[in-house]
């Protein structure tokens, strides 16, 4: 029998919560897989197996396990019968011989564990038996300490599992289990990755694009769906609210003086954000601010910005570099979506020489010549709703 075998780290440390992160990740496996005639998921003691069918498409369950949180690693493999008094090491061999000669390689080890020690033979009786078929059967030569491949058998009470190698999982947290997050996401590099770092921890994100629409074209929202159906193959379901943005900047241009737009634009995002966040029963808001990177991210400027809030502000991204934020994005797969071009709102009425120190009492000051809570009214009716699934297509 095809089965997958997944292992998790951090959940097995919960304590008398841990059957709840368990089955958490369970419904997440199952959501993942649901369209791919999965027969059964079974939670064993510090690991799941997803039993497969027999024309499973192994690199699709690979796609889809790589990006279940909470999975530490995985291995693709199959299930045989055992008995503990008389092992069927021919069984077993085959079985290993059989999933090895998947790979392309010139040497191997085998790695077996048992989790019965009443099992007659040892550990190291069932490499030696198992590492001299393949060697007969390949021709291959045996690398203790650096092979090409390495044939995994565990060793249960009633059953051995055979895979060669394994596949590391993002880990972290089931989705889910640390409640819902509203993310404010731009066309770019940074909010893509700052929103996958909280699903990683178990958040459920909603995401808020804003647009400058309509002083300029839906580009960014078109790439802003992209780049959320991408995250959507981390959770499964997502909720996308676009807010036209366009005019709200045009009254702050004719009101506020230059320096003080951005810390303004913010602020009034984040006051939108936050209303967007209570319908969704979200518990904070996410940004992908990184200390120092652009003016709204300096620190005096983060503290303007903050009070807008009543909600928390999470920066997951906050000691990060620009390269750093890159690479994640690459293993991410957003990058090659973010550097498209687009016509964001963030690039209009933006000043020559923006505020870097700016102070709160100043931007105060300022906002009282606005109707504060007519725009953020402004912004909440005119937000547009879109959700999008997987594995199933958007709705």
């Amino acid at each position: 029998m095809r089965c997958a075998i997944a292992h998790y780290h951090e959940l097995a440390l919960k304590g008398h919560n841990r059957d709840y992160f368990e089955q958490s990740l369970i419904t997440n496996i199952r959501t993942a897989l649901r369209d791919l005639g999965i027969r059964q998921v079974q939670n064993l003691h510090s690991r799941i197996r997803i039993e497969l069918p027999p024309d499973t498409n192994m690199d699709l369950i690979r796609d889809r396990l790589v990006r279940v949180c909470g999975i530490a690693n995985f291995s693709l493999g199959r299930v045989l019968p055992l008995q503990l008094e008389h092992p069927d090491l021919e069984a077993l061999s085959a079985a290993a011989i059989a999933e090895i000669n998947t790979k392309s390689f010139q040497t191997f080890r085998v790695t077996a564990k048992r989790a019965d020690k009443r099992l007659a033979m040892t550990s190291m009786d069932i490499e030696k038996a198992v590492g001299a078929a393949i060697c007969a059967q390949t021709g291959k030569t045996v690398s203790l300490k650096a092979p090409d491949v390495t044939m995994l058998i565990e060793l249960l009470s009633k059953e051995a599992y055979c895979a060669a190698g394994k596949i590391e999982g993002p880990g972290g947290m089931p989705v889910g289990v640390s409640g819902k997050v509203a993310c404010l996401i731009s066309g770019g590099i940074d909010s893509p990755v700052a929103a996958y770092r909280l699903i990683k921890r178990g958040c459920h994100a909603a995401f808020i694009h804003f647009s400058g629409r309509p002083l300029v074209s839906r580009a960014s929202e078109e790439k802003v769906r992209d780049l959320v159906q991408t995250l959507t193959q981390y959770q499964y379901h997502s909720r996308l609210y676009v807010v036209p943005f366009g005019e709200i900047q045009r009254e702050i241009v004719l009101t506020a003086p230059a320096p003080f737009r951005i810390v303004l634009y913010r602020r009034m995002m984040i006051r939108i954000t936050e209303e967007l966040a209570r319908r969704e029963h979200c518990w904070a808001l996410v940004t992908g601010d990184s200390l120092g990177q652009v003016a709204s991210q300096t620190p005096q400027n983060i503290c303007a910005i903050e009070d807008a809030a009543e909600l928390p502000i999470l920066r997951p991204l906050i000691g990060m570099d620009k390269r750093e934020i890159i690479d994640e994005a690459r293993r991410l797969g957003t990058y090659e979506t973010s550097i498209e071009p687009d016509q964001d709102c963030c690039k209009l009425f933006v000043p020559p020489h923006p505020s870097t120190k700016t102070r709160l009492d100043d931007v105060l000051r300022i906002e009282r010549m606005l109707d504060i809570a007519s725009l953020v009214k402004r912004g909440i009716e005119q937000a547009e709703l879109t959700e999008l699934s997987f594995p199933q297509s958007a709705r």
